[in-house]
């Protein structure tokens, strides 16, 4: 019984894993003036896309995003990478983005996903969540949570992707 239990369970984790893989999915959520953006329309030139689910209750979510934008710029001018910052504040907080993004001078891209549409669209559970897409729309790596640190390994993996080197999970 637990032999079967585990391959299940093993079984339900790859196919999760599996359905997150792939391209990103249509789904319409909205920009910071609120007007509407279809998530197939993100693009980069061929360049890597990062995009990060954060929320402004979730401490860890602030942290990581903070110590990107210090690096940002450089990470720009060396890979071309745009990070695309999904806010998933529900309709009653959705206020609260713009006002903490503008105090912030963050320089990425915010999207709101007030009802969690592409959230539950890409696999997301927990905040922070952070994928990694290739130049051709191809989700090739994603993260739960975050230690400090970790962008120093999401920047390893940008800079590979951007000389063209595939990345391992």
């Amino acid at each position: 019984m637990k032999n079967l239990l585990a391959a299940l369970l093993v079984t339900f984790s790859m196919s999760l894993i599996a359905q997150n893989q792939g391209k990103v999915p249509s789904v319409d959520v909205k920009t910071m003036d609120y007007e509407t953006f279809n998530t197939s329309k993100i693009s980069n030139n061929g360049k890597p896309v990062v995009i990060n689910f954060w929320a402004t209750w979730c401490s860890p979510c602030k942290r990581e995003l903070n110590n990107i934008a210090y690096m940002y710029e450089d990470w720009v001018e060396e890979t071309g990478v745009k990070i695309i910052a999904v806010s998933i504040d529900d309709a009653r907080n959705m206020g609260k983005v713009a006002p903490y993004v503008n105090g912030k001078s963050w320089e990425y891209d915010i999207l709101l996903d007030p009802n969690g549409d592409l959230k539950r669209a890409m696999g997301v559970n927990n905040v922070p969540h952070t994928f990694l897409v290739d130049g051709n729309g191809d989700i090739v790596w994603q993260h739960n949570s975050y230690s400090e640190g970790d962008e120093y390994e999401l920047y390893e993996l940008i800079k590979k992707l951007s000389a063209g080197e595939s990345i391992s999970k």
